[in-house]
């Protein structure tokens, strides 16, 4: 140690010294530079002045200089000159005549009787000044910085000098600092070897022996054998033995430490043993290579075996997964948790692949979940036959239909959908029940399926409803296998108490060549033409016509249903009127029918036949006919002034008499606008079945009481005809248009509406004739008495917006 600090310090020693070499001379030319600065101040003001004006200089210049140590010369022919101070100079000629030369700044050292001198040699002009300043030694010796030089001398340059710096110098003689570094209490630290050392060494050598035993009997030994019960755990033992260990007190809680550590390993293994021997499923762990290591009790009964039995076997061997599938997954290939189905004695398992992972993410083993599907797709295809097929015939339910339809169409040039409605089914479900139903649905299905080429469709698309998808037969083809069809089904006979029941057959069929339209509209197409051949009587065939006018309004109903809600919603109904005119001068009252119009977004305006017939038919009118409450009540309130002399026609469908709320409707609508009901006359269409007669009547009396007046709408050509007259309760008598557009040149139309005027006057009712287009027709009316005429002679009609209110006393 002490070799190695006195080493340490003699080289902290050389880097301190070379410091404080490059300090001092740095020092010194510093004293240089500052030298020459002062040479050109104070030299300055003498350049180009006369010698006796340079020798009268101020007293203050030499002061200045004298304190600084400079002394001044110039050059002259007669040598070096002093300013101020004489001609003597200490310096030798030859010196003198080294500075002289040259134009540069010069600074050089120089050792003369006097001592050390630095002269510095400058131009001032056209002359060369000489700067001369003593370097004393204590000077010199102040260019250190550290506590640890001595002395620095100016000397010539010899051999054997330790520390010297070189200056700049005249002549053949080198000058050179000295520098004497003061270093004696450096080396009196060097450490001398004595006894004490030597005792010093011989106690640590011991302290170390008895460490050693120490650590060896507390530390070494304890640790060795306790790394040996480390080293002797059985990973698959079934009982926990902890370990045990004596020495230092480290040993001992690593001891404790490793305890709790292999405590809870063995609770973690007890608990991973008991969730895989009590959950259901087949479990199975096996290796990298895919050897079986693991089985769980489910596994092993899936298995049929021991655990024994298949130890060390191949997994791939024992399921019969591919053996590329397992090792890929092994490797790390794919995904990190595969899902497979295998076949297994006659079972399907679904078998879901993990893998076990060591420490560092590579892959030791695979875990194998079984669980036996069997059942459940058992139940699945049951389940998805009971959703796909009809439960009582066993045919494609329509769902299934529709989706089979579409794709054996799409190959095909033409096609045709037919759809089937069994005739006189219900009278086999209400006389035998419904399982007697259900055995002619079979009936009948096989004797369908019997006529049907291989290919062709067959569904139960309903109740009593079944459909058949045709592939590339022509239309005469279809026809003749519908009434093959028609004529197997009427031999198809239900026995039951003696009794024989057949069903007969109404069939519509929607033809369809390439580009085939949609299922949905093919549906539509047969659906609408097989009510066209229930219309046409019993066991009837129907080919849908997209140029008959009336299918076509069946199939745009739908249509035009829900833009009548949306008009309804969006209060988009228009309302028109058109005038009934009193043929009898003694009725003051001017009266007008109410319409309804729907008008479109570009302003054409809908045909009213089509979309009320599509009202009818979707139970629609009793919502129409209360917007047109609600609207032409709100314009009559508008204009009191019309309420004495004006009534209002208002067409009352027969699907709205007696609905629940239609009168309490009526009665709020007249209360909310505070008009009187005498201005409200409702006309009921009488080509309207009414669908709850004595409600219907309650109704109407009801309304009757409040004042309202009531019409029969199109009376001659409906449902009821005289029958009405008899029982509702109706003040007015609307004549169908079709008696009276000729009137005026057919006696039969003539003599039915005289005939209807008779009825009416004896039972106190007034008549009105309809469609009245001429003034021929108009006198004929006048002629037979009829009390009211409306029509094209009269007046066409109006947006109701646009009527010009001219109460009859203005006219008068």
């Amino acid at each position: 140690m002490g070799l190695w600090f006195e080493r340490k310090a003699t080289s902290l020693l050389e880097q301190s010294i070379a410091q404080e070499l490059a300090s001092i001379e740095e020092q010194y030319q510093r004293s240089i530079r500052r030298q020459l600065l002062l040479s050109h101040i104070y030299a300055g003001p003498l350049s180009g002045l006369p010698p006796e004006a340079q020798a009268s200089m101020d007293s203050a210049w030499h002061e200045h200089t004298h304190e600084l140590g400079l002394d001044f010369y110039r050059y002259s022919d007669e040598g070096l000159v002093s300013f101020g101070l004489g001609n003597d100079s200490p310096l030798s000629p030859d010196i003198v005549s080294a500075l002289e030369k040259g134009s540069d700044d010069v600074a050089v050292a120089l050792l003369s009787d006097s001592g050390p001198l630095l002269l510095t040699a400058i131009t001032q002009g056209d002359s060369r000044v000489l700067v001369s300043r003593s370097l004393p030694e204590e000077e010199l010796t102040r260019l250190g910085q550290s506590g640890l030089v001595e002395r620095i001398r100016l000397v010539e340059s010899r051999a054997g000098g330790k520390y010297q710096i070189p200056v700049a110098s005249l002549g053949a003689t080198r000058l050179v600092l000295d520098v004497s570094f003061g270093l004696g209490d450096v080396h009196t630290l060097a450490i001398q070897p004595d006894r004490v050392v030597v005792g010093i060494l011989l106690l640590g050598i011991l302290l170390l022996a008895l460490g050693y035993v120490w650590i060896r009997r507390s530390l070494v030994v304890p640790l060795n054998r306790l790394m040996s019960q480390l080293g002797n755990i059985d990973p698959s033992a079934s009982r926990y033995l902890p370990l045990s260990a004596d020495g230092c007190a480290e040993v001992r809680h690593f001891s404790r430490v490793s305890n709790k550590l292999l405590a809870e390993i063995f609770a973690q293994k007890e608990q991973a043993r008991v969730i895989l021997e009590g959950i259901t499923d087949a479990v199975i762990l096996t290796d990298a290579k895919g050897d079986v290591l693991y089985l769980n009790p489910p596994a092993c009964r899936l298995l049929g075996g021991e655990a024994t039995d298949f130890a060390t076997k191949s997994i791939s061997g024992i399921l019969g997964i591919k053996p590329v599938l397992l090792d890929a997954f092994l490797r790390g290939q794919g995904e990190a948790c595969k899902q497979i189905s295998l076949r297994f004695a006659g079972r399907l398992l679904q078998c879901t692949l993990s893998p076990i992972e060591d420490h560092q993410h590579r892959r030791t083993g695979a875990l194998l979940a079984l669980r036996d599907v069997t059942a459940e797709e058992r139940l699945k295809a049951e389940l998805r036959r009971q959703a796909e097929e009809d439960a009582v015939t066993g045919l494609p339910n329509r769902t299934t239909f529709e989706a089979r339809m579409k794709r054996l169409a799409a190959g095909h040039e033409s096609v045709a959908l037919c759809y089937l409605d069994l005739e006189q089914f219900k009278i086999i479900n209400d006389s035998c029940g419904h399982l007697e139903g259900d055995r002619m649905l079979c009936m009948v299905a096989k004797a369908f399926q019997s006529c049907l080429a291989p290919g062709e469709l067959l569904g139960r698309v309903g109740g009593d409803e079944f459909g058949i998808l045709l592939l590339g037969r022509s239309a005469h083809e279809v026809a003749q296998l519908l009434k093959t069809l028609q004529q197997q089904l009427l031999m198809q006979v239900l026995e039951y108490q003696g009794q024989c029941y057949r069903v007969g057959v109404s069939i519509g069929v929607a033809f369809a060549r390439a580009p085939l339209p949609s299922v949905a509209e093919l549906f539509k197409d047969a659906d609408i033409a097989c009510v066209a051949a229930k219309q046409k009587g019993s066991n009837q065939i129907h080919f849908y016509d997209d140029k008959d006018k009336e299918l076509n309004y069946q199939r745009n109903a739908p249509k035009w249903a829900l833009r009548i809600a949306k008009a309804i919603h969006n209060r988009e109904l228009e309302l028109y009127f058109q005038p009934i005119q009193s043929l009898r001068g003694g009725n003051p009252r001017k009266r007008m029918e109410i319409l309804l119009r729907i008008r479109e977004g570009n302003g054409r305006i809908l045909p009213p036949a089509q979309f009320i017939a599509s009202a009818e038919r979707f139970k629609l009118m009793p919502e129409v006919d209360k917007a047109v409450v609600a609207m032409a009540m709100e314009w009559l309130a508008g204009y009191p002034e019309l309420w004495r002399d004006h009534c209002l026609s208002i067409n009352l469908s027969g699907n709205s008499l007696g609905v629940e709320g239609m009168e309490s409707f009526i009665v709020g609508q007249l209360k909310r606008n505070a008009i009187p009901p005498a201005c409200i006359c409702f006309e009921i269409t009488e080509t309207s079945a009414i669908q709850n007669r004595q409600r219907a009547l309650d109704m109407l009396r009801s309304l009757r009481k409040q004042g309202f007046a009531f019409a029969i709408d199109d009376f001659g050509s409906g449902f009821a005809s005289y029958g009405y007259l008899r029982e509702l309760p109706v003040d007015y008598v609307k004549i169908d248009g079709c008696f009276v557009r000729q009137l005026a040149s057919n006696a039969k139309d003539f003599a039915i509406v005289k005939s209807i005027h008779d009825v009416c006057s004896v039972m106190g009712i007034e008549t009105v004739a309809e469609f009245v287009e001429s003034q021929d027709i108009m006198a004929r009316l006048e002629e037979i008495g009829i009390n009211y005429a409306q029509g094209y002679a009269v007046g066409r009609p109006k947006p109701l917006k646009d009527y010009v209110p001219v109460p009859l006393r203005q006219l008068a």
